[in-house]
């Protein structure tokens, strides 16, 4: 019998060569417990280079979510994409389960990858809820922040409106533990507020996280807080308004790096 071909295998494939072709190169750093990080870094990091953290969602590994960034991003900054746990090849026999322990592991596994210094950090959905984290528990190392579509301020109460409703595949009970951990007895009063330039990318048709969520958040942290709505979009804005959302994050992140003001 001949081999079958397989989808999943062959657009791996594809971000592969993409990804090495951005100058990235993948990276696994051994946290120790028995918890390993995956990520993909640049091939040479560049001391001249801000420092720039991709992080992806629930339904998706590093490649799937980030693949039409890394290229146009990785001219401008080095570029680090890490697989967080139990997606892609990250991996933790330890208990822990919420984004704080993420977070944790996102900032030992940069270090262990030679990144010093401040960066700027994106998530969008779940990984919104880790680059809140880290920006909470590192302000000495994250300085400007982008949360797409991640109800970050969601309290265990929005839950039974079913505010978040995800389909995963691989390592699934985990993946539930994870969920759940994001919202058990979750307050807003509980959450810290970040210092850090924060912007905030919505689309209007969110059907996870309600863009209510968005506004709150906005409220939530005051002067620091800037959001976006995206008109005719839902929850996966990486991939329904790509060029948009390339757009933001460029007019955020490179023009405070440049003299001039100035961007190519």
């Amino acid at each position: 019998m001949g081999k079958c071909f397989s989808f999943t295998s062959s657009r791996d494939k594809c971000y592969r060569w993409s990804f090495s072709s951005a100058g990235l190169r993948s990276l696994t750093a051994n946290l120790g417990d028995g918890t390993f990080i995956h990520s993909w870094g640049p091939k040479a990091h560049k001391p001249n280079k801000p420092t720039l953290v991709l992080l992806h969602g629930i339904g998706a590994n590093a490649m799937w979510q980030w693949g039409d960034f890394v290229s146009p991003l990785s001219a401008k900054f080095n570029v680090y994409v890490p697989d967080l746990l139990f997606f892609g090849d990250s991996y933790t026999s330890r208990p822990e389960r919420g984004e704080g322990f993420q977070a944790e592991c996102v900032y030992r596994a940069l270090a262990a990858a030679g990144v010093r210094g401040r960066m700027s950090v994106v998530g969008l959905s779940y990984g919104g809820f880790v680059a809140y984290s880290m920006a909470a528990r590192f302000p000495e190392a994250v300085e400007r922040v982008v949360i797409g579509c991640a109800g970050v301020c969601l309290e265990e109460r929005d839950m039974e409106e079913g505010m978040f409703k995800v389909m995963c595949t691989e390592n699934l009970q985990e993946r539930k533990e994870l969920i759940y951990a994001l919202h058990k007895d979750r307050k807003l009063s509980d959450l810290p507020k970040i210092t850090q330039p924060t912007l905030i990318i919505w689309g209007e048709h969110d059907q996870v996280f309600p863009v209510e969520l968005a506004h709150r958040l906005v409220r939530h942290l005051g002067n620091n807080a800037e959001l976006v709505i995206l008109k005719n979009a839902g929850h996966a804005i990486n991939m329904e308004k790509t060029k948009e959302l390339y757009k933001l994050l460029k007019s955020f992140l490179i023009p405070k790096l440049e003299n001039n003001g100035k961007v190519d």
